[in-house]
């Protein structure tokens, strides 16, 4: 019998059911390759990551380098530009403008710090007359209100060694001067406050570059002091819109009242001098505290408020619109808003980028460009890093930047719904409100996953109702409290700010209320200790990669992205001692007993939380393990660390302390310079070990010995360490 072919023609060959592998190293590489392709220009969105990663290097440098690198840096990143525009292949040509931009950022960040370089109060502190200028009213203190003062003369200082500004905290019940006002009082100026412990936040470094020379306490209250002659007048300018702007502040307070009217003031002006200390408390815990400051979110609501208005209303004028085109006048007059409210905010940093990033994308609609966008978002980053590169090491820069940057790709991905004709308004309305809520939830829920290695790393604490507590303010502060605010800022100087500034009163209650029921909630605030150093840049960047990369390989980013969370916490020290040596913490258990709790307490707590411990402030707790008095502790034995403490600077120890303490401890903590040779102990810590290395934390070796990790040691030798080089 004929065979007879498939219909299909040819013959089909014999059924075989082995798998064909193909070359799996070749054919990983293509599909690399192709991935990599795909992402088209999108290489240029890492343009500022690379720029802000060569400022970092330089911020992380343990000695400062020549002013002379800064400008090899610079030719070296000209010479990258000029390869790249002669490379014809797009990677060679990305790689190369990355590395420019790297170095770039490096050179940037030096010359920043060369510009910006000024005096720095010794640390040899001593009371002294100090007369200058209110600049401004700072926020408090733990210790009380605080001022910022452009010095004219500090003491017997020469002019050249007289810091540039000083903050002081006045005495409790001392009258406030107004900025612009020209005082006299006597003070305590110190360098500003080193490192709370070993590898926590830099303060002295933010006051660095605020040129904040000195710190300090003021011996009495301030006196009227006449002047030999006028500010600059650049300094007359700044003192005359504080001036104005705590004016406001005061008028606010006054009609609303200090329960609501001192976070208004705070969002209104920036000026939180009047805010309770309870609400700031509940705000912190709820996960809400980042409204006090004016940010991303009161840009947003203003600016979007103000363009939004306005082009409804030209669209409500048929002869207007036909006339202009209503979204660019709209976003020309937002952005006029945005740049009015960053003057009356005072221009804190976080408003200063926020403004920037606001100004970015009124100005693409402006050029006909897309407003919101991961290349718009770009731009605002590189502009923000080359104005203030030290931004890249601030809390407030990491956490905007990455909330926006996870916002703006959730955005793309988002879907659009489909709009139905001729659908009954109730269902429309059903709809809507469903849909709103979804992108409420998905905004917060994305933002809060974002910031929660910054927020972990930096304060460690989560608060466990944000999303909840963020989701239910959203509306109140988005309809009624930011509106009201700026409506009765524009009519203040017309005696009828009244009734906008009660609904925003009103709706700040309603804030207050939600705050205080999330802070008291159960499991309100989860303390979480910092992890390793490396882990936050690495979450950082790979949280970068999952939001600017194309396809499925930005999913490669995510186990970085939760390095700081995966990532085991360092060995827990047994004890710590501020940088003074006049506060000492050791660790019980999971808790940290303070020997003074009256005493650098903001320090105390801080490195509690950044070990992942509880403080207990409680004496009681602390004399049932340790025997204290004014003068000193020593040791019991149901002591967890044997580690004794005298504090005591002019008067000497009574007869016999000193001995009594060196016998029946290991670790003892003077903060006089005795000789090590006068105390038994194993270690003896003395005021020249902490004027030489800062804050101190102390482990207890498998051996029994110990050792002691210094602040200063992973400071380095930089221009805002300078101070305490000194000592």
């Amino acid at each position: 019998m004929d065979e007879v072919a498939p219909a299909g023609g040819g013959w089909a060959g014999p059924l075989s059911t082995r798998i064909r592998h193909p070359s799996t190293l070749p054919a990983a590489g293509a599909w690399i390759f192709g991935q990599i392709g795909v992402q088209g220009a999108r290489w240029k969105l890492w343009t500022p990551v690379a720029f802000g990663s060569g400022a970092a290097v330089y911020f992380a440098l343990l000695r400062e380098p020549l002013p002379g690198v800064a400008w090899l840096a610079l030719a070296a990143a000209a010479a990258a530009m000029i390869a790249a525009r002669r490379m014809g292949s797009r990677p060679a040509k990305a790689a190369l403008v990355l590395v420019a931009c790297g170095l770039a950022g490096f050179a940037a960040a030096k010359i920043r710090v060369e510009r910006v370089k000024a005096p720095i109060a010794s640390a040899d502190a001593r009371p002294q007359r100090l007369q200058g200028w209110v600049v401004d009213v700072a926020a408090p203190g733990q210790g009380g209100q605080r001022l910022l003062i452009a010095p004219y003369r500090i003491g017997d200082l020469a002019p050249r060694a007289t810091p540039i500004r000083v903050r002081v905290t006045l005495r409790d019940g001392a009258a406030v001067p107004a900025p612009g006002d020209a005082i006299s009082l006597l003070a305590m100026i110190n360098t500003p406050p080193p490192p709370a412990s070993p590898g926590a936040y830099d303060f002295a470094r933010d006051a660095f570059f605020d040129s904040v020379g000195g710190v300090g306490f003021a011996l009495g209250a301030p006196q009227s002091w006449r002047p030999e002659g006028e500010p600059p007048w650049r300094l007359r300018t700044a003192m005359g819109l504080n001036r104005l702007r705590w004016a406001l502040t005061q008028r606010i307070v006054a009609v609303l009242g200090p329960e609501t009217g001192g976070l208004a003031a705070a969002m209104a002006t920036g000026q939180s001098a009047f805010i309770p200390q309870e609400q700031v408390d509940n705000l912190r815990a709820s996960g809400l505290a980042h409204i006090i400051s004016i940010s991303g979110v009161h840009m947003a609501i203003v600016g979007g408020f103000t363009f939004a208005g306005l082009r409804l209303l030209i669209a409500a004028w048929p002869w207007l619109a036909l006339r202009i085109n209503g979204k660019k006048a709209a976003a020309a007059v937002a952005l006029a808003a945005v740049s009015a409210y960053l003057a009356l905010s005072g221009a804190p940093p976080p408003a200063v980028r926020s403004a920037v990033t606001a100004a970015i994308a009124f100005g693409a609609i402006l050029v006909d460009r897309q407003a919101i966008s991961l290349h718009a978002l770009a731009v605002a980053a590189f502009v923000v890093l080359l104005l203030q590169p030290e931004a890249v090491t601030q809390p407030g820069f990491q956490m905007s930047f990455a909330a926006t940057a996870a916002l703006v790709a959730l955005a793309g991905v988002w879907p659009r719904p489909v709009r139905e004709i001729n659908t009954p308004w109730p269902i429309r309305l059903v709809q809507g409100a469903g849909t709103w809520f979804a992108a409420a939830a998905a905004i917060s829920l994305v933002a809060g996953l974002a910031t929660a290695p910054f927020a972990m790393q930096h304060f460690n604490r989560i608060s466990t109702w944000g999303l909840v507590s963020n989701l239910v303010v959203e509306p109140i502060s988005s309809l009624l409290m930011m509106p009201g605010l700026a409506v009765g800022a524009v009519l203040t100087p017309f005696g009828l700010e009244a009734w906008p500034l009660r609904l925003a009163g009103f709706a700040i209650a309603l804030t207050n209320r939600v705050a205080e029921a999330a802070a008291h909630a159960p499991f309100a605030q989860v303390v979480v200790a910092s992890g390793p150093a490396w882990t936050l840049p690495a979450s950082f960047l790979g949280l970068l990669w999952v939001c600017l990369w194309r396809g499925p390989m930005r999913w490669a980013g995510l186990p970085f992205a939760l390095a700081v969370t995966l990532v085991p916490k360092p060995t827990v020290p047994d004890a710590w001692v501020a940088a003074d040596g006049a506060a000492v913490a050791v660790r019980s258990g999971g808790q940290a007993i303070l020997f003074r709790p009256d005493v650098k307490l903001f320090g105390a707590e801080l490195w509690s939380r950044r070990r992942g411990l509880e403080p207990v402030e409680r004496e009681a707790a602390r004399d049932a393990v340790y025997q204290c008095d004014h003068l000193s502790c020593a040791p019991s034995a149901a002591a967890p660390v044997r580690l004794a403490a005298a504090w005591n600077l002019k008067r000497p120890l009574p007869p016999g302390r000193l001995e009594a303490l060196c016998a029946g401890a290991e670790v003892v903590v003077l903060r006089n310079d005795f000789s090590p040779a006068s105390c038994a102990a194993p270690v003896v810590l003395t005021g020249a070990d902490f004027a030489r290395g800062g804050s101190a934390e102390l482990y207890r070796q498998p051996d029994g010995s110990w050792r002691v990790a210094w602040a200063q040691d992973l400071r380095g030798r930089r221009p805002w360490t300078w101070g305490l080089d000194q000592r």
